[in-house]
């Protein structure tokens, strides 16, 4: 069973999926459609397609760690998968995402072009990671108890 990663936007909204052993995270195709025009069917058809168990949605916080404007927009949309898909949805900060995979994807050496295609999808990438990561942390923390 996999865990799917979002990283949602307004106009475009970045997807990744965990390997079967929910070890790493990989980027899928980004989706173009604005919010509410197919996002949500298109997001139950990956669930589906790719025997998704869990999914990982990343909020927005202001710095200070409270909701914004974005971050309501974000728990509303949550509030919807919730609502429609068969699994968990869980949520995971993602203060400062955006910017990360912006640094890396220059790190690499791509241009600014094509960084902005590459954008959403890396940052649902690094969403879903952090999520992995600290799962996998506690998980092995309960085991040595």
């Amino acid at each position: 069973m996999r865990t799917l990663g979002i990283d949602y936007g307004d106009k475009r909204t970045g997807l990744s999926i965990s390997d079967p052993l929910g070890i790493t995270a990989q980027p899928l195709p980004t989706i173009k459609a604005p919010a509410g025009k197919g996002l949500v069917e298109r997001i139950t058809e990956v669930v589906s397609e790719k025997d998704v168990c869990e999914v990982v949605v990343g909020l927005p916080r202001n710095m200070d760690g409270t909701l914004g404007g974005s971050g309501r927009k974000v728990m509303a949309f949550v509030e919807r998968l919730r609502e429609v898909l068969g699994c968990e949805v869980l949520v995971e900060d993602e203060r400062l995402t955006t910017m990360m995979a912006d640094k890396a994807l220059a790190a690499l050496g791509e241009s600014p072009r094509v960084r902005k295609k590459k954008l959403d999808r890396v940052a649902a990438q690094l969403i879903l990671q952090s999520h992995l990561d600290r799962k996998r942390t506690c998980e092995g923390s309960q085991q040595d108890s």
